[in-house]
């Protein structure tokens, strides 16, 4: 009988969790569409688990900051990292010498990390140097899970549609930590909100 009662539970609890992220989703206002040269990726935005890292990403979203940056490092079975919009334009002031060193003129923000959210695929987190506190407007997109990511860098969203349209980012030299050359970019990015 126990065991019925804790089957119930869980059902029950997978349920809401699923339809958390469905309501995220569901938000216009946190639903940030990222164009790809294949079509549209849709990334629920996660302001319940980093308000900040959220807040500072429709920003620049909205200042059309990440229109035309380029995914500079992308390491096949691990992630997709985009968001220098400083050095990573590729149609101004792109520079494939310091594309992946740059932020945004927005300052960097402290640490909001999650010890209930793991990365695994299609969760999308933000970049960040040695400095916990240093992550500014560069993220990445996960390909497969990453247990030592957990609690070390901020989640700020998932996929939730077009995955298969980030598989096919151009990938990177694995011997060189990922680095592209003649990369693949985000071609426009919004939030849904804006019409």
């Amino acid at each position: 009988m126990q065991l019925k009662k804790l089957a119930s539970f869980l059902v029950v609890l997978a349920g809401l969790v699923t339809a958390s992220v469905s309501a995220f989703a569901a938000d216009p206002e946190n639903t940030m569409i990222v164009t790809l040269k294949d079509g549209d990726v849709t990334i629920a935005l996660r302001p319940d688990l980093a308000p900040k890292h959220v807040a500072q990403i429709k920003k620049l979203v909205r200042q059309g900051a990440y229109d035309n940056v380029a995914f500079h490092r992308v390491i096949d079975g691990f992630m997709a990292q985009t968001g220098d919009v400083k050095f990573g334009n590729m149609k101004k002031g792109f520079s494939a010498e310091a594309v992946g060193t740059g932020g945004s003129d927005l300052p960097d923000l402290p640490a909001e990390f999650s010890q209930t959210e793991h990365y695994k695929r299609g969760v999308v987190g933000m970049a960040r140097s040695q400095d916990p506190n240093s992550a500014n407007s560069q993220f990445f997109i996960m390909f497969a899970p990453a247990p030592p990511l957990d609690g070390q860098y901020t989640i700020v969203g998932n996929v939730v549609s077009g995955m298969e349209l980030v598989d096919h980012i151009k990938k990177g030299d694995q011997a060189d930590n990922g680095t592209v050359s003649d990369p693949d970019r985000m071609i426009k990015v919004r939030i849904a909100a804006d019409k």
